[in-house]
């Protein structure tokens, strides 16, 4: 009937405005943090104090949202169409197949401080409490009867970085790359299991009990030491490891279609501010403000570059890594 359509349309006008007036008047923009396994705590801290920042500068409301997974993997998602507004990984080669994807800046190292670095962190050991197997360094990983917990350097930055540190160390200790070759190839014969990305394998480590010893980054070894189970676990620092520079990029792909750059980039820029720095020290990474790094009282450690002991990363990536390299041959050999 007529009447009950003239209603009909009454509402359906009410709720049209019903619905466009919080749209003007609460703006909500969100962004999505495409960012690696273990650096969740951190940004469970960083997105709501950037939010805050934002709010204060601009009157805005911003949420920031997060997705986490093996750095090399979360490069591989956003690739094929993760829409993450910026991409937080752990190793300069994801981004760089980013790059050669054209979905970031061609220079994203240019476009942030430190080679768009924001902190940097290392290579370090977690043994069980009292240390039962003497592991003191990585002589000691690659012994018999001992089973090191490593994430699969094929998915994982954080896999890559430990195979890495143990080449660098091989390499400085022996003198030649055969060696380093044959010290790495001993070294993933003691893994018994490749988790795709560090939480994984530190479930695997501290809950399902598997292996003497997980290698990690730092700030997941001092986590599990402070929040997880203390008790139960001590932390060894090698005689010598890898620095890892974990960059960040706007992703451009995204960004430009969703009309985000500024609030993208505004958001980058924050990682680099007095703020975010001391949340970065407060989860044990190693800001990039020497200040704040000293603040810290991070341990000493004794770290190379992989650009100065094995090579460019672009080398590195093909060498090591890309299909049918030389890890992909040490390890085949043992299957």
């Amino acid at each position: 009937s007529m009447s009950s359509r003239r209603i009909a349309s009454r509402l359906g006008l009410s709720l049209v405005l019903l619905s466009a007036t919080p749209l003007v008047a609460f703006a909500d923009t969100t962004i999505l943090n495409a960012s690696y396994d273990v650096s969740r705590e951190l940004y469970k801290d960083i997105d709501p104090a950037f939010a805050a920042a934002w709010k204060k500068k601009s009157g805005e409301d911003v949420s920031v949202k997060q997705s986490h997974g093996g750095s090399t993997k979360q490069a591989q998602a956003v690739a094929e169409g993760l829409e993450a507004d910026v991409v937080t990984l752990n190793q300069p080669t994801d981004l760089d197949f980013l790059a050669k994807k054209g979905v970031v800046a061609a220079d994203w190292r240019n476009q942030f401080p430190n080679g768009a670095a924001p902190y940097t962190t290392t290579s370090v050991f977690l043994v069980r409490k009292g240390n039962p197997k003497g592991i003191k360094d990585w002589d000691d990983l690659i012994k018999s009867g001992v089973s090191v917990v490593i994430p699969n350097p094929k998915t994982s930055g954080n896999g890559r970085y430990t195979y890495l540190a143990a080449w660098g160390y091989a390499k400085e200790k022996f003198g030649s790359d055969d060696k380093a070759r044959d010290f790495v190839a001993k070294l993933f014969a003691n893994v018994p299991v490749f988790d795709g990305g560090g939480r994984g394998a530190t479930t695997t480590f501290t809950q399902r009990g598997v292996g003497d010893v997980l290698v990690s980054f730092e700030n997941e070894a001092e986590l599990i030491k402070a929040e997880v189970d203390g008790q139960n676990f001590d932390i060894v620092y090698p005689s010598l490891s890898v620095e890892a520079a974990p960059p960040v990029a706007v992703v451009q792909r995204v960004a430009e279609k969703r009309k985000t750059q500024a609030l993208a980039k505004a958001y980058l820029d924050f990682l680099y501010s007095d703020e975010a720095q001391t949340l970065i020290a407060k989860h044990h990474f190693r800001p990039q403000n020497s200040s704040i790094l000293k603040e810290a009282k991070l341990p000493e450690v004794h770290t190379f570059k992989v650009e100065d002991k094995i090579g460019p990363w672009e080398t590195v990536q093909k060498t090591h890594f890309a299909d049918g390299g030389v890890y992909d041959q040490i390890t085949a050999k043992q299957n």
